[in-house]
């Protein structure tokens, strides 16, 4: 009698850990369908597949497509970054940036954006992963949306790292990371318009 609704479960976490975005197309107009560039601000015209990928305790990683709905549990993270069917040169330092649009509700977001991770000196390798070995600005931070919240947008984006990155001042690892402005902040050190991007949907735990 639980045959069916396991085997339901256990598609539906395969689906899950593989499932990936493959068109540029794709991805901007989920974007788009969701709000992000003129929430954000930003200007979204991606030509990067940029892939972001929740390692788990037990069971195979999760890598997700923009727009998809992941429990918070599976979202402990750090993540791991990639890009795909693109070569990157080798010697072009990147900037990852994280962001909640959406806190504490999409209804109400007073607090937005939050900033839940931003690193540079990122460079894409023959495979296509995305390392750094430095100390990011500020460490990932696992989505939190408060109980009652509707699930809330979790941005990343990848940017092109521009010189002088490294000596920014504007935001450090005891910076606030309420009211952040990504748009704002890539105009003040230099980023430019985003490469790549991937989003997520995070409600709260279900005993929130």
């Amino acid at each position: 009698m639980r045959s069916a609704p396991f085997a339901a479960v256990f598609l539906s976490l395969v689906t899950l850990a593989t499932s990936q975005d493959v068109n540029l197309t794709t991805v901007k107009e989920t974007f788009d369908d969701a709000n992000i560039p003129a929430n954000a601000t930003i200007t979204f015209e991606p030509s990067v597949l940029f892939e972001l990928t929740f390692p788990q305790t037990s069971g195979a990683p999760v890598a997700v497509h923009a727009g998809i709905q992941l429990p918070r549990n599976a979202t402990a993270g750090p993540p791991t970054f990639s890009v795909r069917d693109i070569k990157l040169s080798p010697i072009q330092p990147l900037v990852i940036a994280a962001v909640d649009l959406d806190a504490p509700t999409p209804q109400t977001p007073t607090r937005a954006q939050i900033r839940h991770f931003l690193g540079g000196n990122f460079f894409a390798s023959d495979s296509g992963e995305l390392l750094n070995s430095t100390a990011a600005v500020s460490e990932f931070r696992q989505p939190t949306p408060p109980a009652g919240s509707d699930p809330h947008r979790y941005v990343f984006l990848l940017f092109n790292q521009p010189r002088g990155f490294n000596e920014q001042t504007l935001v450090n690892a005891t910076t606030s990371v309420q009211n952040f402005n990504i748009s704002q902040f890539a105009a003040d050190v230099g980023l430019g318009n985003p490469i790549g991007g991937t989003f997520i949907l995070v409600g709260p735990d279900p005993t929130a």
